[in-house]
């Protein structure tokens, strides 16, 4: 079994890898942080297979913290190894600040410097991540990230402050990173020593304002209900990021819903590009539609009850009829120029789940008043 010892392993990158790598079965997880006891982390790499060098601050209150922290702890680590006569992979978490000239980054540039030499004295792998500006759930408000402080404080009704709207930032989200982690544990012995391409790990560039903004379209869904393009794998990372700091007091959200003579209606879910979801309740003997489309289309599903629906292509007179029952989990789709109603043919209320392809939109509504019923004979299901 590897042996896999994680330095910084409460921080946001060490306790999102910790987690999933204590998950794989095949791998022995030590955590260490920057609270161990130094004698407990430096017998550790008596044994260790691999280390995630990850330890270090990027906001301490006294800037000699940088070196003390990033650079001389490193020094401490390799030289301890020195002495054991070890060589282990050690896979550490640069940044890109490491190309400039300020006291985080020079720091961490005299870290790399350090391992790439014991790398060189001792034949050890190093594999160096120059990594972006990371977010992703477990992440500090004011001081990891600004995602971290923009999603903390929209979650939280807090307002957010921003510099520079325009302000060009490039994102990486934890998992990603996580999963190149994971590689380095089972990757070939022969891997080179050195600055991984960064291309390894994927990034999002984005303004501070597309960010902020973006951010607060999920806060105003609670409202509005539409979500944005999930497509986008960046939205849904940003989407989960922002969801794990709303309190989980306020995690609930109360559907507006419509009552009538036949029951009850609710809007669940919109979106530009994938349409409508809404629910309907529907009392025994009562029939919804009697209308038709010509571009949207739906699907209908009962989900609890028992429902005859019934449709007619408008120019025509034959009616298909199908039978929906909660328990038989049938799906049945809508097509345009159809005139279709369903209606309670059971004993208890009736709900009902459907999608619509388009929002619908009062202005143009694409609802067209017509009843299935003609003098004709209903047609058995797949009849045109």
């Amino acid at each position: 079994m590897n042996r896999v010892l994680i330095t910084g392993a409460e921080g946001f990158l060490g306790r999102n890898l910790a987690v999933r790598m204590s998950a794989m079965g095949s791998v022995e997880v030590i955590e260490a942080d920057l609270h161990t006891p130094e004698s407990e982390w430096k017998e550790t790499l008596r044994t260790c297979d691999t280390i995630f060098h990850l330890a270090g601050v990027n906001r301490p209150s006294d800037p000699a913290d940088f070196r003390r922290t990033n650079c001389d702890f490193t020094a401490c680590l390799c030289e301890t190894l020195k002495e054991m006569g070890r060589a282990p992979r050690i896979v550490f978490s640069s940044s890109i600040q490491a190309a400039l000239n300020n006291p985080y980054g020079i720091s961490k540039k005299e870290a790399e410097e350090v391992l790439l030499r014991f790398g060189a004295e001792a034949g050890a792998v190093i594999r160096i991540y120059r990594l972006k500006n990371l977010f992703g759930k477990w992440s500090r408000p004011n001081y990891n990230s600004v995602v971290a402080t923009f999603c903390h404080n929209i979650a939280n009704d807090l307002p957010i402050r921003i510099s520079d709207a325009n302000e060009r930032l490039d994102l990486t989200y934890v998992d990603e990173v996580v999963e190149a982690f994971l590689v380095e544990v089972g990757s070939c012995p022969s891997a080179e020593s050195g600055l991984v391409n960064g291309d390894l790990v994927p990034s999002h560039a984005l303004t501070l304002g597309e960010l902020a903004g973006t951010i607060q379209t999920f806060r105003d869904m609670r409202t509005t209900l539409s979500f944005p393009e999930f497509s986008l794998a960046f939205h849904r990372q940003l989407y989960a990021t922002y969801l794990s700091y709303v309190p989980v007091g306020m995690l609930e959200t109360r559907l507006h819903s419509k009552h009538d003579n036949r029951g009850s209606l609710a809007e669940f879910m919109k979106s530009n590009q994938a349409g409508q979801i809404f629910l309907s309740r529907t009392l025994p003997g009562v029939t919804r539609g009697n209308h038709y489309h010509h571009t949207k289309t739906e699907k209908f599903f009962v989900v609890e009850g028992d429902g005859l629906l019934r449709m007619r292509q408008i120019c025509g007179y034959q009616v298909v009829e199908y039978r929906l029952r909660g328990s038989d989990y049938q799906v049945v789709d809508i097509p345009p120029g159809f005139t279709h109603s369903i209606q309670n043919v059971g004993n208890g209320e009736m709900v009902t789940l459907f999608w619509a392809s388009e929002i619908f939109n009062p202005d143009r509504p694409d609802t067209i008043y017509l009843p299935v019923d003609q003098q004709s004979e209903p047609a058995p299901a797949g009849t045109p």
